[in-house]
């Protein structure tokens, strides 16, 4: 089985190194348009092996798509990364060009490839792959659910003093600062829901941080995160080659689903070996709704930027 990480920055190195430490393929391509960067990144890489007891074989590529023939699936970071005091919006201009040139190169030479998009604006991004790709809707999927729901299962774990592996939690609709939604009353401890357990006030403490989860890490570190968008992406891709059938916050096509048509947003989907194989209805209260509503508004608006 072989995995492809387009884009050898922190995020794509970040989410190749998870890949190779979890074993997921027996190998795993790695590429970017800087010469020289993926092969150094790679051979990094597989320096840590000794150490670390994988098998996997990383090996970078210089813009060489050839090399990322048959993929099983593929994970697009190209793009710049988000710079302080930038939005996701003001990057859809340069990185929408990045991301459908990428697509177009990956599908030379892996047709029937699993698309994992993890480039910023991620929905947009996610819908401007769906309509270019000409792949089933399935096999397109984006990133940032996963990313934001563990940022809201950090900050529910700061505030209930706990592990946040014993956390259920997820957010939806659009990964942006302004956009998500993080489900405060869905969310459990251990099947206990958070709300019995967190005053008013530190649950909205709680969901005001993970809005700005990203920003609150661009303005610290002076680019966006790799860690945990490397390690979630992972995760994603554990879940669809093992065909483990787990619940993921994930960015998908809706087509009626939740009220929204003709649009990629986050929900709760269940990923396996097809891709995302199924979306879960929540059943949202009205306010809900109307947050998610006003999500797909705001989105719409930056797809509409799109040349299509």
């Amino acid at each position: 089985m072989k995995i492809s990480v387009i884009g050898a920055g922190a995020v794509g190195a970040s989410c190749a190194d998870n890949i190779s430490r979890r074993e997921l393929s027996e190998e795993l391509i790695l590429l970017d348009i800087k010469e020289g960067f993926a092969e150094g990144k790679a051979i990094d890489m597989m320096q840590t092996a000794a150490y670390n007891g994988f098998d996997t074989k990383i090996k970078g590529v210089t813009n060489d798509y050839a090399a990322t023939a048959d993929s099983e699936v593929v994970v697009i970071t190209s793009g710049i990364p988000r710079k302080p005091g930038m939005t996701r919006e003001e990057l859809i201009g340069t990185n929408a060009g990045i991301v459908k040139s990428v697509t177009e190169n990956v599908l030379k030479y892996s047709p029937n490839t699993i698309i994992i998009v993890v480039a910023n604006p991620m929905d947009t991004m996610n819908y401007l792959t769906l309509k270019s790709s000409g792949l089933p809707k399935e096999k397109i999927i984006g990133m940032g659910g996963a990313l934001d729901s563990a940022r809201f299962k950090y900050y529910l774990s700061q505030e209930l003093n706990c592990s946040p592996a014993d956390l259920n939690s997820v957010v939806i609709g659009g990964h942006g600062d302004t956009t998500m939604i993080p489900l405060i009353h869905h969310a459990t401890w251990n099947s206990v829901p958070v709300t019995q357990l967190l005053s008013k006030e530190q649950q909205d403490k709680v969901v005001a941080a993970t809005m700005v989860g990203g920003a609150t890490l661009t303005k610290l570190i002076g680019t966006s995160a790799w860690f945990a968008p490397g390690a979630g992406t992972a995760f994603m891709v554990e879940s669809i080659v093992r065909d483990q059938k787990k619940l993921i916050s994930c960015g998908v096509a809706l087509d009626g689903e939740y009220g929204q048509k003709d649009i990629s947003l986050v929900v709760p989907v269940i990923l396996g070996k097809n891709g995302w194989e199924k979306i879960l209805d929540f059943k949202l209260s009205a306010d809900e709704q109307a947050q998610f509503n006003k999500s797909a508004d705001a989105v719409r608006t930056m797809n509409n930027v799109l040349d299509l």
